[in-house]
């Protein structure tokens, strides 16, 4: 293939064969992880066929990692951070630290030096967050406090793997500031803790004040692709800020733009319209890995691959859970961070490629470490079926005080519904409710209306109501009704929101009587048209100017309705919040 082909080429083959083995992997019911590793075997250097760029599908998984870890900061708040530092900060550098000692004390059995298995314990410490998002998401605990812990966990995982990259070459004396002394070390400590300070900082205080003036600037001209292309410039912006001119790594300054982001109303929006590129980048990270696979070099090296598995999959695991349970840490929070860290990635490679760099790693140690990643990143989502029996098991253990009395029903449940739209008719939509009952959320495109409703305390979301990120911001998985009163088609909506929550009764507006058997059809359970209501409206002045009795307007009314259902399917001007 030529040059100026290659990204198209590496795109298309690395992205159509995790296509297909991801497919594949599904169907025999294993993690599409798997496959995503075997697609990029398939196309590495080592197996004949198609051969994909090893390089540029490097920089593509890295796109991925940044856009990930900032997705996580728009829906990880700065309260629950701080809720798990004590959890998770000494925990965290502990494991760190035995994975380096054991990796140092394992080093001679297995070929390598006291220090080169120091460095290789050091790689292999820290956890994959493309995996462990991968693995929380699909068991549905990103946001409960396991969920918490374990990405503070990461965060710290990440913060300890940035200094190391930086002190490694000092230690090595390969940093150009002559023989290796505690002073040298402790200044390039302090240099590089000083420049993680001044970016948290950066980015909490300007940030803070210039990100949500910048995103409100730009969502006034109403443009999707210039919002979409100003986020996606934020992260991608702040991600490569942070390792030139902080010397982070890009994924901890991706997470720092969307936490910014996060704490605004533009958080929903950013994540449903921003963000729909990560996933397909994400998986070019595990066809990446898959690549640098080289079966050569893991059989004569297999003393090395199984002791660090060992360090992945038992010491590192053992280790976080013994310090949560040292700081008293819930059971099912504890396991579920230690079945969690099970597996090594992205910077377990780049401490591999640095350490080689340096010579403090031999060069078979490499494609050691893509093996115990492939092992590792395969099996891990199934060890974490584990967390549920062993759960069960421990907590079977112990004698469980009895559960604390239910409360009485005292009968003051809400009815929650979901408003699209905040026009005239939304406006008096959202009035009447509130009279007499019911608890709205509005979702609103015009984000000035939608801080102005929040400051006045009703609760409303910035951003599209086809979006599943919109909707579930809104609370749509506990609504009981959805109403959309917004104009133009309410079929993508109406179709969405039955995806996420199939019970909940939509009642749904309507421009013409020919809409209303489609959008039944797709799920809205009464339809309002104009058409209807304006011919009933003018039916009861003219039969009113006649003398009808209230009788007879009533039985007017009830006959055109059935004859409107008839033609064209439900037709309602009322919302029933029973069910």
């Amino acid at each position: 293939m030529t040059h100026d082909s290659n990204l198209l080429y590496t795109l298309a083959g690395g992205l159509g064969a995790a296509l297909f083995f991801g497919f594949a992997t599904q169907k025999l019911k294993m993690s599409p992880i798997v496959g995503y590793l075997i697609a990029g075997i398939a196309v590495g250097p080592h197996t004949p066929g198609f051969v994909a760029h090893g390089a540029i599908a490097s920089e593509l998984a890295e796109l991925g990692v940044i856009l990930l870890m900032f997705g996580v900061g728009l829906h990880f708040h700065v309260e629950d951070l701080l809720s798990v530092r004590k959890a998770v900060l000494p925990g965290a550098i502990v494991q760190v630290v035995v994975s380096a000692l054991v990796g140092a004390a394992l080093g001679p059995f297995v070929g390598l030096s006291a220090p080169a298995g120091a460095v290789a314990g050091l790689a292999v410490s820290t956890a994959s967050t493309v995996v462990v998002l991968r693995v929380l998401t699909d068991a549905s605990v990103v946001q409960k406090p396991e969920g918490h812990v374990v990405i503070g966990w990461l965060l710290v995982q990440d913060v300890a793997t940035v200094l190391v990259l930086v002190l490694l070459p000092v230690v090595a004396g390969k940093d150009g500031e002559g023989p290796v002394t505690v002073a040298t070390v402790a200044r390039s400590s302090a240099i590089a803790i000083g420049k993680l300070v001044a970016l948290v900082a950066f980015t909490a205080v300007v940030g803070r004040r210039a990100i949500p003036r910048l995103l409100g600037y730009v969502a006034k001209t109403r443009s999707r692709e210039l919002f979409t292309l100003t986020v996606l410039v934020l992260a991608l912006g702040i991600a490569v800020g942070s390792a030139q001119l902080f010397g982070a790594s890009m994924a901890l300054g991706a997470f720092l733009a969307g936490l910014v982001v996060g704490q605004s109303t533009f958080a929903a929006r950013a994540a449903s319209e921003a963000m729909p590129m990560k996933d397909a980048f994400a998986v070019l990270f595990f066809v990446s890995v898959g690549m640098m696979l080289d079966p050569a070099q893991i059989w004569p090296n297999r003393g090395l691959v199984l002791a660090l598995v060992v360090i992945v999959m038992v010491i590192n695991p053992v280790v976080a859970y013994l310090a949560s349970y040292a700081r008293k840490t819930p059971l099912r929070i504890a396991v579920t961070l230690a079945l969690s860290l099970g597996q090594i990635g992205e910077f377990s490679f780049m401490l591999g490629t640095l350490g080689q760099k340096v010579g403090l790693l031999p060069p078979h140690v490499l494609p050691c470490l893509v093996a115990v990643s492939i092992l590792t990143i395969t099996s891990n989502p199934l060890v974490f079926r584990l967390v549920g029996p062993i759960v069960g098991a421990l907590e079977g253990r112990r004698t469980l005080p009895p559960p604390p009395a239910a409360l009485p029903d005292d009968g003051t449940k809400k009815h929650h519904a979901v408003v699209v739209g905040y026009g005239p008719v939304g406006r008096t939509l959202v009035k009447l409710l509130a009279e007499n009952g019911v608890v709205p959320t509005v979702i609103e495109m015009n984000h000035e209306t939608v801080a102005r409703l929040n400051a006045e305390g009703i609760r409303a979301v910035y951003g599209d109501a086809a979006r599943k990120e919109i909707l579930e911001s809104a609370g749509i998985l506990n609504a009981e009704s959805l109403v959309v009163a917004a104009s133009g088609s309410p079929a993508a909506v109406i179709d969405a929101a039955r995806a996420e929550n199939p019970k909940v009764r939509v009642l749904s507006r309507a421009t013409y009587l020919s809409e209303v058997a489609s959008l039944t059809a797709i799920g809205a359970s009464q339809v309002v048209t104009a058409e209807a209501e304006v011919a009933l409206a003018m039916a009861e002045i003219i039969l009113t100017r006649l003398g009808a009795t209230p009788e007879q307007l009533d039985k007017t009314r009830d006959n055109l309705r059935t004859e409107l259902v008839d033609d064209g399917g439900p037709v309602s001007h009322g919302l029933d919040t029973s069910g």
